[in-house]
């Protein structure tokens, strides 16, 4: 039942936006994900959106939906699987843990979703993944792999790398939008991952915006600071615009 319920909003959302928005069912290890694909034209950028801690909702297809109506196709990804949206933080943080905690599925369903982009129609040879939160992380653990995409962008998102990890492998760039009054990641992890990126030699660029906690671009929050999501969203329109071709 929730799995239908989100797949009538993401069509409605698409709907009243005006694209061709459609939910997308895939399988990986013979469980079953529902994402979310929309594209103002074929041959359009991929932006890849993966997901805060809550799964994937409104909120992200609506991004999605500003993102095509600049010209971008996107896939927004399924972490979770098919109806797991959870609503209490238990169950927020057991998903979300058991993702941080074995790294090889995290990266194994990042891959398989950009393989379900590719079969929608995603250019994933002028791609960039953007995330929100867990999702920041997620994007920073698919820049660590290697996968070969043109860019990288974590809003708010956790930014520790794992033990045993470094940026060695990446090939984009990347672009970090952080909240300089983030108590969940601070300006210590922040500076961290500065000084780690300087040392790996990746192309990088991090900015912070005064007064904005953790979840700033969450519309209707009361972490949201209209401020912050108006200058990160613009910078990040210019990255896309810089990086894609």
């Amino acid at each position: 039942m929730k799995s239908v319920l989100l797949f009538c909003t993401l069509l409605l959302l698409a709907t009243k936006a005006g694209a061709a928005g459609q939910a997308v069912t895939y399988s990986f290890a013979e469980e079953r994900f529902e994402g979310f694909f929309v594209s103002p034209a074929p041959g359009a950028p991929l932006v890849l959106l993966i997901h805060d801690w809550d799964g994937l909702n409104d909120y992200e297809v609506q991004r999605a939906e500003m993102l095509a109506s600049m010209g971008y196709a996107v896939f927004a990804a399924d972490l979770f699987g098919q109806g797991l949206r959870p609503t209490a933080l238990e169950d927020r943080r057991r998903l979300t843990n058991a993702l941080y905690q074995d790294r090889a599925r995290l990266r194994a369903l990042l891959q398989r979703a950009l393989d379900t982009a590719e079969q929608q129609g995603g250019k994933v040879d002028n791609a960039v993944a953007m995330g929100y939160c867990f999702g920041g992380a997620a994007v920073l653990e698919l820049a660590r792999s290697g996968t070969d995409l043109k860019g990288f962008v974590s809003f708010h998102g956790g930014l520790t790398t794992p033990a045993g990890q470094d940026y060695g492998r990446t090939r984009g760039s990347l672009l970090i939008l952080h909240g300089t009054a983030d108590s969940s990641v601070t300006m210590d992890h922040f500076a961290a991952l500065a000084v780690e990126l300087e040392k790996a030699g990746v192309r990088h660029e991090m900015i912070t915006y005064g007064g904005a906690p953790h979840g700033f671009t969450v519309f209707d929050s009361d972490h949201y600071r209209r401020d912050a999501d108006e200058k990160s969203w613009q910078r990040f329109r210019d990255y896309l615009a810089e990086t894609l071709r």
